[in-house]
């Protein structure tokens, strides 16, 4: 009667074990991010081994596609917003894991060459893979803001303390002539902050 009465007592405080746990963890939810730049997907499992809404992932999903394009993104903005996503379906303990070939929480962008100034390295039209970071060393290529020409492509040539001096691989000067003058245009080279460099070129 006694190992009767214990074995129920255990049942019984196993049962409230479970029942507490999925109280604790009926909210829980982690959310993994897949992208290598191109490619997107997204899966977000509860703690209680199910799956999330599809409607949710599929939402996520989107905004990735849009802010994988967004030199202004990073990891903890995305992860920021994926969390606000989730909160809109229930969930309050919510982790995000971003995953790329780069690693965990290591951040791809894709872009796309314009113009010839990285010729013969980099051809106008040339797609790239970044890797958001502000780990480069002096002969990276890099994509950087520009506050005239928008985002720009070049190779670091130095770096002194707060600033990073860009230069083009392509060294051939153009000279136009007209009428009455000759106009020299060189391919860019120009000092950025620290802070314009979105990343580093990792696939071209």
């Amino acid at each position: 009667m006694k190992k009767l009465a214990v074995a129920l007592i255990a049942v019984i405080l196993i049962a409230a074990a479970g029942i507490f746990y999925y109280a604790e963890n009926a909210d829980a939810v982690d959310i993994t991010i897949k992208t290598d730049g191109v490619n997107i997907t997204v899966e977000a499992r509860t703690m209680m081994f199910t799956s999330a809404p599809t409607a949710m992932e599929q939402e996520i999903g989107n905004y990735m596609a849009d802010v994988i394009n967004d030199p202004d993104s990073t990891v903890d903005s995305i992860k920021a917003d994926v969390k606000e996503i989730a909160k809109e379906y229930g969930y309050r303990k919510i982790d995000v894991r971003i995953e790329s070939q780069f690693g965990v929480d290591q951040l791809p962008m894709p872009a796309v060459v314009s113009g010839d100034s990285m010729y013969p390295t980099l051809r106008d039209g040339q797609e790239l893979i970044v890797l958001k970071t502000d780990d480069y060393r002096v002969g990276d290529i890099v994509i950087a803001k520009h506050p005239e020409y928008s985002l720009i492509v070049k190779r670091v040539g130095k770096i002194e303390g707060s600033r990073v001096y860009l230069m083009s691989d392509n060294k051939k000067v153009e000279r136009i002539y007209t009428p009455t003058s000759v106009i020299v245009r060189t391919p860019l080279n120009t000092w950025v902050p620290r802070s314009a460099i979105v990343g580093v070129v990792k696939k071209y």
